[in-house]
Formats: C-alpha cells, sequence, structure tokens
C-alpha cells in the first residue's frame, strides 16, 4: 500500500478516524451497513432521539461515510460505499484478533 504524503489526505483521514472514533457516531453507522435505514428506525434501534441521530448522520454524510437516499417523504441512510464497511469489517477481525504474545 502506498501512502499519500500530502497532508491534506492525512488530515482528511485523522478526520474520519475522528467521527468513527464518537461511539454513538459508530453505532450509527453500523445501523446503516446492512440495509439502508430510515432515521427513526436507527434512533428507534440505538434507544437515542431522531434529532440527535439526524445531527450525527449530517456529520457523516459530510464527510462521506454514509449517503441518503430520498424515497417519499423518507430519507434512508446507508454506507457511503464498500470502503466503509470493509474498513469497518478490518477494524473488528482485528480487535478479535488474540494477542500474539509480542507485547510487554
Amino acid at each position: 500500500m502506498t501512502i499519500p504524503d500530502e497532508s491534506d489526505h492525512v488530515e482528511q483521514v485523522a478526520d474520519l478516524f475522528h467521527l468513527l472514533g464518537d461511539a454513538t457516531r459508530l453505532r450509527i453507522v453500523l445501523a446503516c451497513l446492512a440495509q439502508p435505514t430510515a432515521v427513526g428506525d436507527i434512533a428507534t434501534a440505538l434507544n437515542l432521539s431522531s434529532s440527535l441521530v439526524s445531527h450525527h448522520l449530517r456529520l457523516l454524510r459530510a464527510a462521506r461515510i454514509v449517503k441518503a437516499e430520498r424515497q417519499g417523504k423518507q430519507v434512508f441512510y446507508a454506507a457511503a460505499d464498500a470502503h466503509i464497511s470493509t474498513l469497518l469489517s478490518n477494524m473488528f477481525e482485528h480487535i478479535a484478533e488474540p494477542a500474539n504474545g509480542n507485547e510487554p
């Protein structure tokens, strides 16, 4: 893998991880992975207010982590692309790995 040398790219990746570093936002993204999901359904599933979920979704959408699709009067949110689900899948696999014994 080639790592871009441009500091702008580094800042963008840091911002993405910062957004996903919030447990509530991460739970919201995870709720959108399987299928497009409406704000109210996300709020109910996560026991959060719709306004809080909407606020977080605005941030996630601006960072291109989720995308929105209007169907009638409702807006459904899903992972923006396969990169997001792959990234999260890789991170969950990483934390599930047993320690390799090289830790102090």
